[in-house]
């Protein structure tokens, strides 16, 4: 790999677009491994932007400002799937090495596109249409992009009016529960899974992650990392695969993908040998990928989310003082309801109470409890 921003270690530099809670912690991990994450961030508030030295300030949709960050990086990825696919086959065109490419991201940034590759690879997905009326209500609407953590996605019923804008329609799933899975692919084709988790959702958030997943059976658990590896296979992912999952009565269906480290990872940074962000930068370099076994029975990772007393100067010596043993990770946000400020991590041997003391410590952090 040719060594156009090496530093004096003569390590390669790994340029990141986008700049928030995931390049954050990307950027921590590339610490422990002497490397330097350079990142292309819209504002120098951002959250990776306040800690990494190696920042440029440009927007991810404007082709002078990705094309000028590229040039001092060996290898470029992504945080969020919003730069435009073609900026991104562009970059590859000029000789920049963009992991995932642009043809696997196609997969990530659109839904309609995902949805007609997984059914023409005989992969399980919900069933779906372009057509409202080819469904019966009630059923699932889905902007076909930019949606994330609940937006674009709407419950539509009998009566209620059809969104607006390019859309698809998905039918209601009966949910036994929700799980996600993910895998870390590199160029030459060598792959590793994590376990399969279990995700809570509130409101088309994740509130909650519990690895592994605890209600899920052996068998599908293997079905489940056995999905993830064709698809990140089949579509030539480089880099993290999170693949979002319904358990339904007739089985697994895939509901949503993202090529890059992914909320329901987060759990990997205490919780496995090797986190989905040391992992995403060994894929993308073509790296030796490391052990993603479970250092405890069950980890949970427990969403923060901004309450309305929240503050975090007050609350977070309350909360290490409340729950010594849980890990707290912040993200550099100003406090305001609803918003993903940070997350817990608590590891146990028994999955309630390691569930409990994860709630207890966001609970304290966000002020709800002293």
């Amino acid at each position: 790999m040719t060594q156009v921003g090496a530093r004096a270690t003569g390590l390669p530099v790994v340029g990141m677009v986008g700049a928030g809670q995931l390049a954050r912690m990307t950027h921590q991990a590339a610490i422990s491994l002497g490397l330097t994450l350079r990142v292309l961030a819209e504002t120098a508030d951002d959250g990776a932007a306040l800690v990494t030295p190696d920042v440029e300030i440009g927007a991810a949709s404007d082709p002078e400002a990705v094309r000028r960050f590229a040039k001092a990086c060996d290898v470029v990825t992504f945080d969020h799937e919003h730069v435009p696919n073609d900026l991104i086959a562009g970059l590859a065109a000029s000789g920049v090495v963009v992991r995932p490419g642009a043809a696997a991201l196609r997969y990530a940034q659109d839904k309609r596109a995902m949805r007609q590759r997984l059914g023409e690879l005989g992969i399980p997905v919900p069933k779906w249409s372009d057509d409202p009326a080819a469904l019966p209500r009630p059923y699932v609407v889905k902007a076909v992009r930019g949606g994330y953590d609940g937006r674009g996605v709407w419950m539509v019923g009998e009566s209620d009016p059809l969104p607006s804008g390019d859309v698809i329609v998905e039918e209601k799933v009966t949910i036994v529960h929700e799980v996600a899975v993910q895998v870390a692919r590199t160029p030459s084709g060598r792959t590793r899974c994590w376990p399969v988790v279990e995700t809570v959702q509130n409101d088309g958030i994740c509130v909650e992650v519990i690895a592994p997943a605890p209600r899920l059976s052996h068998t599908l658990n293997a079905q489940a990392q056995a999905l993830a590896t064709r698809i990140a296979d089949e579509l030539d992912v480089v880099g993290v695969l999170a693949v979002e999952l319904f358990e339904a009565p007739g089985g697994l269906l895939v509901n949503e993908l993202a090529m890059r480290p992914h909320n329901s990872g987060h759990w990997s940074i205490e919780g496995s040998t090797t986190s989905q962000f040391e992992q995403h930068l060994r894929a993308v370099l073509d790296w030796p990928l490391g052990d993603t076994r479970s250092r405890a029975p069950f980890t949970v990772m427990a969403n923060l989310l901004g309450g309305p007393s929240t503050n975090l100067a007050k609350t977070l010596p309350a909360a290490l003082e409340a729950v010594p043993g849980c890990s707290v990770h912040l993200y550099g946000k100003t406090p305001r309801p609803g918003r993903k400020l940070g997350h817990v991590t608590a590891l146990g041997d028994d999955v309630d109470e390691t569930r409990a003391r994860a709630r207890q410590a966001v609970a304290v952090l966000r002020g709800d409890v002293s």
